[in-house]
């Protein structure tokens, strides 16, 4: 299938989303996403996808939202139209959601809405050049993918107050001090690492990354004995299940297990 925006590559067992508008930065445009929500839908249903890369094409990630692409959209009064704000944080619910892991890997600059972006991904990796901030301040915007509300919980809140306040850049580098960036390699290496890890992960158990991705995700909000009960649900249910099995199995026949998610 064609799209204007986006690039969707099948390589193995992963599923990479190229958000491809480079002389605009990549950033988000409603036609964008569109085409994000009609591929992260097949990621979800397709079970031979074990992981979603999300990067971008030439030298950004994303520089967020097109402007004038959102006051356009809001200003937008025909019936059953969906405005940009709806559609921004639709993708962003898709991508915590997604019952497989999702990975960013950042290849340059990501601001304001890329910082949002890159925020739903379960693990980030980013080039050495790579760029990071909130820029919404800088342009009287306000955020509503998470750039006030979830950042907090994912860097701290002095760490994340001084993003949002302050609308400066951070080196990829800082940004793991930060606690947002899992690892940053060179540039030319990003694809080779993403690639190996992405096979890396596609060896796991799928039922088991879900299970774990949504106990995790759950705890943030919930208070500790709250998420152990949920830990616990999940650990009964799972011990009836192939995966399971197959994985003692074959830790029995001292063989690799060939998980089939569920």
């Amino acid at each position: 299938m064609h799209y204007e925006t986006i690039q969707f590559e099948r390589r193995g067992a992963g599923a990479w989303i190229i958000l491809d508008s480079p002389k605009n930065m990549n950033s988000v445009s409603s036609t964008m996403l569109g085409e994000l929500a009609s591929v992260l839908k097949e990621c979800e249903k397709d079970s031979s996808i074990k992981v979603v890369v999300l990067t971008g094409a030439g030298s950004s990630f994303c520089a967020g939202a097109d402007l004038k692409n959102v006051l356009s959209s809001l200003n937008n009064t025909e019936p059953g139209s969906k405005d940009f704000l709806d559609m921004f944080d639709q993708i962003a619910g898709l991508l915590r959601r997604m019952p497989k892991p999702v990975i960013a890997a950042v290849n340059g600059l990501a601001l304001a809405g890329g910082l949002e972006l890159v925020m739903c991904c379960d693990i980030v990796f980013a080039a050495e050049s790579a760029k990071i901030g909130d820029a919404h301040s800088n342009f009287g915007v306000f955020p509503g993918a998470g750039g006030a509300a979830v950042l907090p919980k994912k860097i701290g809140l002095n760490r994340a107050k001084y993003l949002l306040f302050s609308g400066d850049f951070l080196s990829a580098a800082e940004m793991v001090r930060f606690g947002l960036v899992n690892k940053v390699v060179p540039d030319s290496q990003l694809v080779e690492e993403v690639e190996n890890f992405v096979e890396k992960l596609a060896a796991k158990s799928p039922l088991v990354l879900h299970r774990m991705k949504e106990v995790a995700n759950a705890s943030v909000d919930q208070t500790q004995d709250e998420a152990l009960r949920h830990e616990m649900l999940h650990l009964r249910q799972h011990v009836r299940s192939y995966d399971l099995a197959e994985g003692l199995k074959a830790f029995a026949e001292k063989r690799k297990p060939e998980f089939k998610g569920y």
